[in-house]
């Protein structure tokens, strides 16, 4: 498998740009909040650990199989990052399958960002050779599970490390 690359995404109010190094700071800012970690473990970074992140999550998989596909969600109107949305592309006995995630900054919440990111997302991986669309969810996260929900994915019912798997199957 060739490697994939972000690309910039257009929806009706967002601009989902591919990840770079260049914006932790802005980043580290909008995940400030602690309560951002409830379901996922972990506190905030700090602008110079979210950098260091970045540059890892930039390089690319060590896998070359694997894409990791990154963006920051800027929303037009106030021309400012507020999140981020990724996907972690790989093969899978048929064909490749996409894991994705998302988490937009506390102030912005509420608002339907992350829902209209994750169909954003959805509708480009639908573009690509992906097959299936998954997500790992908290089960007490309803707002997750609303925009899984929203994205078209459906809960499995299996547990994977402590989350509830979703899945969409993308039709051809």
């Amino acid at each position: 498998m060739s490697t994939l690359a972000a690309q910039a995404i257009s929806t009706r109010r967002l601009e989902l740009l591919p990840l770079h190094v260049e914006h932790a700071e802005e980043m580290a800012a909008v995940l400030s909040d602690p309560a951002l970690h409830t379901f996922i473990g972990g506190t905030p970074d700090t602008p110079q650990a979210l950098r260091s992140r970045y540059q890892r999550m930039t390089a690319g998989s060590p896998d070359p199989a694997v894409s990791w596909l990154n963006w920051v969600i800027r929303f037009r109107d106030e021309a400012c990052l507020m999140g981020t949305v990724q996907a972690t592309v790989s093969p899978s006995g048929h064909g490749l399958i996409a894991e994705m995630a998302w988490m937009v900054g506390t102030p912005w919440q509420g608002r339907g960002i992350a829902t209209e990111a994750a169909r954003g997302l959805v509708d480009w991986l639908s573009r690509l050779p992906v097959h299936t669309v998954i997500a790992h969810i908290h089960p007490e996260h309803r707002a997750s599970a609303a925009v899984a929900t929203a994205a078209g994915l459906t809960s499995t019912g299996e547990w994977h490390e402590g989350e509830i798997r979703w899945h969409r199957s993308l039709k051809r």
